[in-house]
């Protein structure tokens, strides 16, 4: 008689009171808004800090912007030179590329109708000359839109075809070293994560908003989005704090 097979031990339960409790004292001196949300893609355990939140998107954007225009042309078929405006948009956040893939993609409008495709319901893009980072870069947005963005590259149910969910996640695996801070702090030894970090110092207030959003071990989507430093590092070390003690609840390295 054959045996019935052992069902896999159930994950343990996120103990949001305890994550919220460590937040909360790390942030106690740290100026500036933080929202931060963590899905485990396979189980479907998730954690959220400060949900109402809206912040800016700085340059995360760019993911955002690569999706929409593979919604529009798969990579398959794109020109030698979009594809370098695409690469070098997200593994080297370069703003005139992407300055160039925004009014391929329509601008605000097709960023805002790519959105919706991808299941984001608090993210619209900025009418404007996309001028220093203007329209793109102060797209307003929540972390758990951010949530559903990488949620939408690991989705066989996601509008992206598997070729161009695999293409967008291979280019956030392999930016520069210098910008693979942020989540990637929270990943164990041996981890790859698939990231994109953004940061812009406001104009009207002179603090930096700073902001990781990402892929652990291609199951914990990651998005941790801050407002207020002084400085940029002090922002960086905000978003991988957070990120640290958030994982921390979801398991042990």
């Amino acid at each position: 008689m054959r045996a019935t097979p052992t069902a896999k031990p159930a994950a343990p339960p996120v103990d949001a009171r305890r994550i919220t409790a460590r937040l909360d004292a790390f942030l106690k001196r740290r100026p500036g808004p933080v929202t931060a949300m963590v899905k485990d893609l396979d189980t479907g355990r998730t954690y959220r800090y400060h949900p109402r939140q809206r912040l800016i998107t700085a340059s995360t954007a760019k993911v955002q912007i690569l999706m929409a225009l593979l919604l529009k042309t798969p990579w398959a078929k794109l020109s030698d030179a979009t594809r370098h405006d695409a690469d070098i948009m997200i593994r080297h956040s370069d703003n005139e590329a992407a300055d160039r893939l925004w009014t391929r993609i329509g601008g605000a409008p097709g960023f805002t109708k790519a959105g919706r495709r991808l299941g984001l319901k608090h993210t619209q893009g900025v009418a404007g000359d996309c001028l220093d980072l203007y329209c793109w870069g102060i797209t307003r947005t929540s972390a758990e839109d951010q949530i559903r963005l990488m949620a939408a590259l690991d989705s066989p149910r996601s509008p992206l075809a598997a070729a161009d969910r695999d293409q967008v996640k291979r280019l956030m695996t392999k930016v520069i070293p210098e910008q693979r801070w942020g989540v990637s702090a929270a990943a164990c030894a041996g981890e790859e994560t698939a990231l994109k970090n953004g940061w812009l110092k406001r104009v009207s207030t002179k603090k930096w908003a700073v902001v990781s959003v990402g892929l652990i071990a291609g199951r914990y989507a990651v998005a941790v989005l801050t407002e207020g430093s002084a400085e940029a590092h002090h922002g960086i070390a905000t978003v991988e704090g957070v990120a640290r003690r958030i994982m921390s609840g979801f398991r042990t390295c």
